[in-house]
């Protein structure tokens, strides 16, 4: 797998900050929201990967669940643990790359929130080995009967926003559905080329299945304002709940009922 070197650095150095992003201000509604949608009770275990400053995971975690949350950034693990202290919760933090993580607890649920890791691509990485590596990952750690939750950004999206130069300046790539992008870590610090993924809503159902998982609903949504309803061509993200059968054989590859 391609070394994800520069993502960890970006998010070290975007940690202190990151909690000051627009979309990490309705943790309480989401929580809210992956509660009802996993149905488990207080004391079941959660498996948060790219859990990045842990606004998920502590809630979670103040709700009564066994939270452990992985991310790729030492930085962000630092702020995340800081909150949990701050919370008073405890929540088991582990630095590892999704691509590679391995463990050999089972949870009763997964989730992969705000692309803390799905789809954060190193600059020679793959665009399918990539988000399938992390599937199977994840889905190796869940329970027979477990539920999962993604966010993965939308093509339909990055599509529409880019032009055949930005084809031919090495901005967007067609076939790989990915983007290269400046960003800057924080105020201080100089821009940084991160290169992110989207997808559609057929190759997802079809990169879970590959990884043992069945895709139960696709939604639209952003962070921020989640909800069961259909997929906008202009909405950032796409939103998947799947479930690990207890028979891979049960595995239907086919897309769910729209909302």
């Amino acid at each position: 797998m391609a070394d994800r070197t520069e993502w960890a650095d970006f998010f070290d150095g975007h940690a202190p900050v990151y909690n000051d992003n627009c979309f990490t201000k309705n943790t309480l509604a989401e929580v809210d929201f992956l509660v009802e949608e996993l149905g488990l009770a207080p004391g079941a275990s959660i498996l948060d990967v790219g859990c990045g400053t842990g606004r998920h995971s502590v809630e979670l975690a103040r709700r009564g669940y066994a939270v452990t949350g992985v991310d790729l950034s030492a930085g962000m693990l630092e702020q995340a643990r800081k909150a949990a202290a701050a919370a008073g919760v405890d929540v088991t933090f582990l630095q590892a790359d999704a691509t590679e993580f391995t463990t050999n607890d089972r949870f009763d649920a997964a989730i992969c929130l705000c692309e803390g890791a799905f789809g954060l691509l190193a600059s020679g990485g793959d665009p399918i080995a990539q988000p399938l590596a992390i599937l199977r990952n994840v889905s190796n750690a869940m329970k027979p009967g477990a539920k999962c939750v993604f966010n993965a950004l939308n093509a339909c999206a990055l599509i529409r926003r880019h032009t055949q130069e930005n084809v031919a300046s090495g901005v967007f790539d067609p076939m790989g559905l990915s983007e290269v992008s400046e960003c800057a870590p924080d105020a201080e610090s100089p821009a940084m080329a991160l290169r992110e993924r989207a997808f559609v809503a057929t190759e997802l159902v079809l990169l879970f299945g590959l990884a043992g998982l069945e895709v139960l609903c696709v939604w639209g949504g952003t962070a921020g304002d989640w909800g069961k309803r259909a997929i906008e061509l202009d909405g950032i993200e796409i939103m998947l709940v799947g479930r690990k059968p207890a028979d891979p054989g049960e595995i239907r590859f086919a897309l769910p009922p729209r909302p």
